[in-house]
């Protein structure tokens, strides 16, 4: 049976780390999952998880690269140079090393890794490092097995279990010439049912995939899901045999990618996430909730042109207060689901709603003060009652559309219902139904 990270679970770890019951916490984890422990990190406090993170030294660099981002980067924060270089990198992999060491500033990583005697795995490091990001070359590990094509099944045996000491999982063996380059692979089975003084020459398949270190991550991601593969090898310029891709890494590259993609078909420019802070919030969402007020401002005018006088100008806009707050709507709710998704949402209700507050109470004054000015260029003062009102419900209902679209996904996720589902029509009809309310009820008020 799957172990189960319940809220009564929760709160039991936090009352023996509270009272500092180290052997009773360690009786609790030690046999859990290092994913498991780091979803446990990401549901209590900071400086809870610090404590967690510290006490259970033996599966620290597991639980490491299961850490979101941004908690990565907090609990660095709280690590010496010496600690981060002998408790973390030397017990990673390479591609896991060179995630967490390209996050730090060129003086830390200097530090770091002058605390690592290993120059064979530094020199590893610093080429991994080398490479532009988005690239296979970044994405791929050093660690891996290779035999020489001329060598005999005994001796391929021998130099094999040499090799796989440092190397977590052993998925392939590759098949090199005598200046490493790639010509293939051999299976275990094949060396296993092979009488011992056979070469490998004679064995080994020929038939290989592979990409150069410069191949972009998606092409890479392309190729491992149409062939099916759970490693891909990768070759220099010249086609010599440098690293492996494992299917670990291409599912991170995919998280990131299609959470991109969800949030700019969310109208979200960058890949933020509801822990942010406000200026890079408001900045993620303000260009698209722009356009999509110049949008509005031209549907108006066309609506306007087939409009009889009276009270044309506020039927007019009808189309960009329900945009607006649709679009609005979408945004928070794609923010607050997405991060919901991946374990990532570390604020508190009441802080998620002052944060939201802040970003929309930014942006509606932003919008506000565009169709201001438009609808004064346009209708000159003859019309400042419909300019103000107008403007103030923009701000009203954008303020109120991006608590909405937080709320409801928050709440769904509070009952265990899927909150993408928040995403789709509820969310766009509601602050449809409630804008427009909102949009004729300051009308109504400022008019009379």
């Amino acid at each position: 049976m799957n172990f189960q990270i319940t809220e009564i679970f929760i709160e039991e770890i936090k009352l023996l780390i509270k009272e500092k019951k180290e052997i009773k916490i360690k009786s609790l984890l030690e046999d859990k999952f290092p994913q498991d422990i780091a979803e446990i990190i990401s549901k209590i406090d900071l400086e809870d998880g610090k404590y967690l993170f510290e006490l259970l030294k033996n599966k620290s660099p597991e639980i490491f690269i299961e850490l979101g981002d941004k908690l990565r980067e907090k609990i660095l924060l709280g690590l010496s140079t010496k600690k981060i270089a002998k408790n973390l990198i030397e017990n990673l992999e390479s591609d896991d090393a060179v995630d967490l060491i390209q996050d730090m500033s060129d003086p830390m990583q200097k530090e770091v890794l002058s605390q690592i005697k290993n120059q064979k795995y530094i020199d590893s490091i610093e080429d991994l490092l080398s490479y532009p990001d988005n690239s296979a070359g970044a994405l791929m590990g050093k660690e891996l097995i290779k035999v020489n094509k001329k060598w005999s099944v005994i001796r391929c045996l021998g130099e094999m279990r040499k090799q796989a000491e440092n190397i977590d999982e052993v998925y392939t063996i590759y098949v090199v010439d005598k200046f490493e380059k790639l010509l293939g692979t051999v299976s275990l089975k094949k060396l296993l049912i092979t009488p011992e003084k056979t070469f490998i020459e004679k064995i080994y398949n020929k038939n290989i995939i592979s990409v150069s270190t410069d191949t972009e991550d998606e092409n890479v991601v392309r190729i491992m899901n149409k062939y099916d593969l759970i490693v891909l090898p990768v070759t220099d310029k010249s086609g010599k045999l440098v690293g492996r891709i494992t299917i670990d890494d291409v599912v991170d590259v995919m998280k990131e990618e299609a959470e991109k993609d969800y949030q700019m078909a969310s109208g979200i420019t960058k890949n933020v996430d509801a822990n942010d802070n406000i200026i890079r919030l408001i900045k993620a969402r303000i260009p698209w909730l722009i356009i999509g007020l110049i949008g509005g401002i031209i549907g108006s005018k066309i609506i306007h042109i087939f409009l009889e006088p009276k009270d044309s100008l506020q039927l007019a806009f009808i189309p960009l207060i329900a945009a607006m707050a649709g679009n609005i709507g979408v945004q928070s709710a794609a923010i607050v689901v997405q991060d919901i998704a991946s374990n990532n949402l570390k604020d508190k209700w009441v802080n998620k709603f002052i944060k939201e507050l802040s970003v929309s109470a930014f942006n509606g004054l932003i919008c506000g003060i565009i169709i201001f000015i438009f609808c004064y260029l346009n209708y000159g003062l003859n019309e400042t009652k419909f300019s103000i009102s107008l403007s103030i419900s923009l701000v009203v209902v954008m303020i109120y559309a991006a608590i909405f679209g937080t709320f409801i996904p928050l709440l769904l996720n509070k009952f265990r219902i899927d909150p993408a589902l928040a995403t789709g029509p509820f969310i766009t009809t509601m602050n449809d139904v409630i804008g427009l309310l909102i949009y004729f009820i300051i009308s109504e008020y400022i008019f009379t």
